[in-house]
């Protein structure tokens, strides 16, 4: 699945001053990840946004926002905002920001053991 590579750019100067982030292709797209969790993402027109839980209901309220429902169940605390959610640099900085916010409040990740 194809992703907009300007609006991956937008991103990446939002988060030019961030530490501790890094992309990886996810999800059929693109993801930012904040010290190893998965905290916005690209689909071919969307913004995958992770709230969190307590954020999520709040952020359904918000225009052009939806449930992220990969298999057809709403995923708890992500979301989807279109591309009329992201037209303006402030809308989009504050999905970023918001996700890379909440991403901080994770438990750090351990690396997982490959078995020998």
């Amino acid at each position: 699945m194809a992703y907009s590579e300007v609006l991956a750019s937008r991103i990446r100067a939002i988060l030019a001053e961030s530490t501790g982030i890094s992309e990886k292709r996810m999800f059929g797209g693109l993801c930012f990840l904040k010290d190893g969790h998965m905290f916005v993402g690209l689909t071919a027109k969307d913004l995958m946004a992770r709230v969190g839980k307590d954020a999520y209901a709040a952020s359904l309220a918000r225009r052009h926002v939806r449930e992220m429902d990969f298999t057809g169940k709403p995923m708890a605390g992500y979301v989807f905002v279109n591309e009329k959610g992201l037209a303006k640099d402030a809308e989009l900085e504050f999905w970023v920001r918001h996700c890379e916010q909440f991403a901080t409040t994770l438990p750090p990740k351990t690396k997982k053991l490959t078995p020998r």
